[in-house]
């Protein structure tokens, strides 16, 4: 968990930045979500619910908000979750309680905590809870889908689609190709892999076999365990 105590701020709605990066934008897109993913947030403030909702909506995410203190434990218990987000201070609740409800109700539910108030104790307690990440209002949109992201990778309900797959290989190729100075019809030579065939593997047009991608891994000097490391999935 990456915890960053920063000085209390706001937490009303106005005071969360709504940009959404271009990077962050990037990921998303070459992410699919292969699987219903079953999301809860929970903030005594609507206006937060609807834009961290908003922010996260995407096809196969289903997000539940709960606002109203008295039906957390309610609605813990109503469904199974992959991912709950809560806020650290909820009026007339102890953060311990709650944590005490997901850990008995969503066993298998990550959560990532978000909090105006940070101090060194709920950063403490959020990290006992066993918490993914703990956030500090206000942060920018862009920051808590990085989050959301990472954690949703980890557990294995987003990964790269094949495009993403074939772009992040054929970069990574063409990047090492270049480290060592080879052009491509070197690199044809050295692979037995003809010219064309590699120009299109590099730039993510085609996929390579298990074979193409041996001799390739050989000709750049490399194992195909180090090409695949580059690859976040």
């Amino acid at each position: 968990m990456n915890v960053k105590l920063e000085s209390p701020g706001s937490a009303r709605a106005g005071s969360v930045n709504g940009k959404h990066e271009a990077t962050t934008a990037r990921a998303s897109h070459a992410l699919y979500c292969p699987t219903e993913v079953h999301i809860l947030v929970i903030d005594d403030e609507p206006g937060i619910c609807s834009l961290i909702r908003s922010a996260l909506e995407r096809p196969n995410f289903l997000i539940d908000t709960v606002s109203d203190v008295t039906q957390i434990e309610q609605q813990l218990q109503a469904k199974p979750y992959n991912l709950v987000i809560t806020d650290y201070v909820l009026p007339g609740m102890k953060a311990e309680d709650v944590f005490e409800w997901i850990r008995r109700d969503q066993g298998d539910a990550s959560v990532i905590v978000v909090t105006g108030f940070p101090s060194l104790d709920s950063a403490v307690s959020s990290l006992r809870a066993r918490t993914y990440d703990y956030l500090t209002k206000p942060f920018d949109i862009s920051q808590l889908e990085e989050v959301v992201r990472r954690c949703l990778e980890s557990k294995g309900l987003l990964r790269l689609s094949e495009e993403a797959l074939r772009e992040t290989l054929g970069q990574t190729i063409r990047e090492r190709r270049k480290a060592l100075g080879l052009t491509l019809a070197q690199m044809a030579e050295r692979t037995s892999v003809s010219l064309g065939y590699l120009s299109q593997i590099e730039l993510g047009k085609n996929s390579a076999s298990i074979e193409t991608l041996y001799r390739i891994c050989l000709g750049l000097g490399i194992r195909m365990a180090d090409l695949f490391l580059t690859i976040k999935s």
